[in-house]
């Protein structure tokens, strides 16, 4: 029998990769495109769309070739995407309207005030599960509508499509599909999430006409069949990124929990069946829906700016020449100097859910080297991950007692120590480093019986380190004082215009 495997199309903010995986979850090629950023004004940030499945195209032949398979030996292929970032195409030709815009753009935060202290705020946040913030892409779907001369009328006579970036790829795969699934439903404040479809009170709020919507599906299923870049072969998933890796790290019990740390951090836990309803500031979202089965959902609490604060101080400060120099450039002091930066570049997200914030470095003396902003840059990412533990506590009445990471900063240990130091409890990172991909991918393969169960791919998880914790507890208490003190210095920096 000829060993069939699964492919990965894993879309990110930064770039874009195809990643072969076999039966027994083991990558086996990686092909990756980088894509162009666009900062047109302060607090923007676009994508080209075009490009990005352009990449695509150029990816996938790449990636069969270095595994040395055809697609007659691919059992599917599956999608994880960034989500809430927004793509508008003319159904007829096909063609992008401007943009893409994406989840980090800060443009809605006038609109998003505005509409808080409209009638049926409150209905709207309730249905959807998420808080009324420029993340989402409901209100920016608005903005786009409201900004283009002649595109809602377009949009109203059905000429125009709206997705996330799962849905611009199944369209473009397929040639005409459009659809979506319930976890990128989910990021769009435009979905109903008990009833898992869109809803008209949504719409409505927005703005937002229902013919640009896509069929909403579920996660795990056969969309259709790939007519470009795989032709032939199956599109069994579609996942938000997040939530693929939640399945990759086969956290498919209530209780379990993950965290990706990449160019920002997402922790999510699993709630099973029941929709819990955040008092702390997290997110009630889609965790993963299998074909035929009810809906699993899970709180998030979302960071925005982790390993892009990496990326700003190689990039825009230049104090490092590659992100790993940020570990070494850090180890050269032994703490932080009494420096603490807040990187609110796009406001803060979960807990706070401040768009007016902006980035603050609080703490500075003429003591303080790169050394210490190196490592502020760092316990950066930590605090706001206690932040965030702190709340799913709160919320689920359950203390987590084990953290499973993910992503590209797990690969810097003092980063890692110092997030099992902030959080009293052991880090855990598998040794399947792709958890994205793999999520995406597992999800493929099951739709098709490329795996049975849910179990057989528990069977493929295995630990690869762990980090204990090891700081005095007063230190941590007296250095997240300080951490939250430095937070509050971000809030109210934009004024409404």
């Amino acid at each position: 029998m000829t060993e069939s495997y699964v492919i990965a199309i894993d879309q990110g903010t930064t770039s874009t990769r195809c990643i072969v995986f076999d039966r027994r979850g083991q990558l086996v090629s990686l092909a990756q495109q980088e894509h162009k950023q666009y900062f047109p004004r302060p607090g923007w940030v676009e994508h080209d769309a075009a490009e990005i499945w352009r990449n695509v195209e150029r990816l996938a032949p790449l990636a069969l070739s270095r595994a040395g398979i055809s697609t007659e030996q691919v059992a599917a292929v599956g999608i994880a995407n960034q989500r809430e970032t927004t793509v508008l195409w003319d159904r007829h030709t096909g063609v992008p309207i401007g943009r893409a815009v994406v989840w980090q753009d800060t443009r809605t935060d006038t609109l998003v005030n505005t509409l808080l202290g409209e009638p049926g705020a409150d209905e709207v946040q309730h249905r959807s599960g998420l808080p009324l913030a420029t993340y989402f892409s409901g209100p920016r779907l608005n903005w786009i509508l409201n900004h283009t001369p002649g595109l809602r009328e377009r949009a109203e006579r059905g000429d125009v499509l709206f997705g996330t970036m799962e849905t611009w790829l199944i369209w473009n795969l397929t040639g005409g599909l459009h659809v979506t699934d319930v976890t990128n439903a989910s990021r769009t404040m435009l979905l109903d999430v008990r009833t898992l479809q869109w809803s008209e009170q949504a719409c409505e709020f927005f703005g937002v006409p229902r013919a640009m919507l896509p069929e909403v599906r579920p996660s795990v299923g056969v969309f259709g069949t790939a007519t470009a870049a795989f032709p032939g072969v199956r599109i069994g998933a579609a996942l938000g990124d997040q939530q693929a890796a939640l399945f990759g790290q086969t956290c498919f019990t209530p209780g379990e929990a993950k965290c990706t740390y990449g160019t920002g951090s997402f922790l999510l836990l699993n709630t099973g069946t029941e929709l819990v309803r955040s008092t702390h500031g997290l997110l009630s979202t889609v965790a993963y829906q299998l074909a035929g089965e009810p809906a699993q959902y899970a709180l998030e609490g979302s960071i925005a700016i982790t390993g892009s604060l990496v990326q700003w101080f190689r990039d825009q400060l230049e104090l490092i020449a590659t992100a790993p120099e940020i570990e070494t450039l850090a180890r050269t002091v032994d703490d932080n100097g009494g420096c603490y930066i807040v990187p609110a570049f796009s406001g803060l997200y979960a807990p706070h859910w401040r768009s007016e914030a902006r980035g603050v470095i609080v703490g500075l003396t003429s003591y303080i080297t790169k050394g210490h902003l190196a490592r502020a840059v760092l316990e950066a990412t930590a605090w706001q991950t206690r932040e965030v533990v702190d709340a799913m506590n709160a919320d689920s009445g359950l203390a987590m007692t084990t953290l499973k990471v993910d992503g590209g900063m797990t690969a810097d240990n003092l980063l890692m120590q110092f997030i099992a130091d902030v959080l009293d409890v052991p880090v855990v990172r598998p040794l399947a480093s792709e958890t994205v991909s793999l999520g995406a991918a597992y999800a493929a393969g099951l739709a098709v019986g490329h795996w049975p169960d849910l179990e057989d791919l528990r069977r493929n998880w295995h630990r690869a380190a762990q980090w204990m914790p090891a700081m005095d507890p007063a230190v941590r208490d007296r250095e997240y004082d300080n951490w939250r003190r430095a937070v509050e210095r971000t809030f109210d920096w934009i004024k409404p215009a």
